[in-house]
């Protein structure tokens, strides 16, 4: 089923209303729609590589405004509306959440990872807007503007790289995204460490000094 809906998506490419069949795709992905909004772009920026660019524009701020619209939801509603999705999709997304806070979107963003739940969960978890809105950016347009940009440069060699390795390159990417995130964040803790004992040792005295000229 999801193969012939597939097919479906990628002949919008050949009809003039395809551009407008992405910004939907686009904007419902991130919301509740169980395919991304990829394959349909790469056909456009392929048929039509001078607007490849302008392609990747529109899958991104489109995905982004469809995020919005699921980070509404989730402030909305809350934890019911997890339920509807697998329960151990959403017990890693709520671990990411709490490992990575906003990078976990950033992540989502760029890696095959279903956004949709991301977008609900943020809101879900309390995430504020304006941040919620700056992590999916970057990672939707990190994501689409790539892909747009290298059909833009390279035409047909790059759909011959990319049969039947998509996702293997997103995963693989966005392994990497995370391990250099994941190294930044223990170097950054490991900086912060020695400055909080230094304020908490030079802290104490001042409050026993205080202390003692209250009394």
């Amino acid at each position: 089923m999801l193969d012939a809906l597939h097919d479906w998506l990628t002949a919008w490419a050949d009809g003039p209303a395809g551009p407008a069949a992405l910004g939907v795709l686009s904007a419902s992905e991130a919301v509740f729609f169980p395919l991304p909004p990829d394959p349909l772009l790469i056909a456009l920026a392929l048929a039509h590589p001078e607007r490849a660019l302008l392609y990747g524009a529109l899958t991104t701020v489109t995905s982004v405004a469809g995020g919005l619209v699921g980070h509404w939801i989730g402030l909305r509603f809350g934890r019911p509306v997890l339920q509807r999705y697998q329960r151990p999709s959403t017990e890693r997304v709520e671990r990411l959440f709490r490992e990575y806070g906003l990078w976990a979107v950033v992540i989502a963003g760029f890696t095959p990872l279903p956004f949709k739940l991301f977008t609900v969960s943020s809101g879900v978890f309390g995430m504020a807007r304006v941040p919620f809105l700056l992590a999916s950016a970057a990672g939707r347009a990190a994501r689409f503007m790539l892909i747009s940009l290298l059909i833009f440069i390279w035409g047909d060699r790059f759909r011959a790289f990319l049969d039947d390795r998509f996702e293997l390159v997103m995963s693989a990417t966005g392994i990497l995204v995370v391990a250099l995130l994941a190294v930044w964040i223990v170097r950054t803790k490991r900086r912060a460490t020695p400055d909080r004992r230094a304020e908490a040792s030079g802290d104490r005295p001042e409050r026993g000094d205080d202390v003692r000229g209250g009394g």
